[in-house]
C-alpha cells in the first residue's frame, strides 16, 4: 500500500498533485495524438486524388 501513496510535501517547492500530473500527462498524449493524426492526414492526402480515391 504504501506504493500507491503520494507525498503531498516534498523538498522547498510545492510538488505536484497526482490529479494535476495526470493531466498534464493527458494534455501531452493528445498533443501527440493531435499531431500524428494531422500527419496521418496530409499522408493519407498525398496517397489518393482529388475525389478522396486511392490510386491504382
Amino acid at each position: 500500500m504504501s506504493e500507491e501513496t503520494v507525498p503531498l510535501t516534498a523538498g522547498a517547492g510545492q510538488p505536484k498533485g497526482l490529479l494535476q500530473q495526470m493531466e498534464e500527462l493527458m494534455a501531452a498524449l493528445n498533443a501527440d495524438l493531435s499531431a500524428l493524426d494531422a500527419d496521418l492526414q496530409s499522408a493519407g492526402g498525398n496517397e489518393r486524388g482529388a475525389t478522396g480515391e486511392e490510386r491504382d
